[in-house]
């Protein structure tokens, strides 16, 4: 039985381990962003709106990655969530500001500012609407946020 039982915990945490560096999946959080670092610093994020969704990393304690909707307006980077208050990533991010995000198989070290004026958010809000296709006078809900990211050295 301890045979068994030991054998159990090895798969459970190479697993959790495989999880960790492989991830995010999906829904499912990872650990620190892999791929290629990036050789500078990006003014112009336009390319950003050729790719699905990208993987942010910030700091929460460990590193901790996720999948998020990422787009661009006049050459800025945008991400951002639906009822965010309250979500790790998002309150890292707040804390901690320094991260990254991978788009295709390369890693750009950003830093991450929350929106908050109106004017603002109305433009990440627009980019989204026109990277996801949806209709033009789509209404920006009151609990969506937006956080700018910009290139760190």
């Amino acid at each position: 039985m301890k045979i068994l039982l030991s054998a159990l915990v090895v798969i459970a945490v190479v697993g959790g381990a495989a999880f960790w560096f492989v991830c995010p999946c999906a829904t499912v959080p990872g650990g620190p962003l892999a791929g290629e670092a990036a050789p500078a610093p990006v003014s112009d994020w336009t390319f950003v709106n050729d790719v699905g969704l990208c993987q942010v990393e910030v700091d929460r304690g460990l590193p901790w990655s996720i999948n998020l909707n990422c787009m661009s307006s006049e050459g800025a980077l945008y991400v951002s969530c639906s009822q965010c208050e309250g979500k790790g990533w998002s309150g890292a991010a707040l804390d901690n500001p320094s991260g990254f995000i991978r788009v295709r198989e390369t890693v750009y070290p950003v830093t991450l500012t929350r929106l908050i004026d109106s004017q603002a958010l109305d433009v990440a809000w627009a980019a989204r609407v026109a990277k996801l296709g949806l209709e033009p006078d789509t209404p920006r809900p009151g609990h969506w946020w937006s956080f700018q990211l910009t290139s760190r050295t």
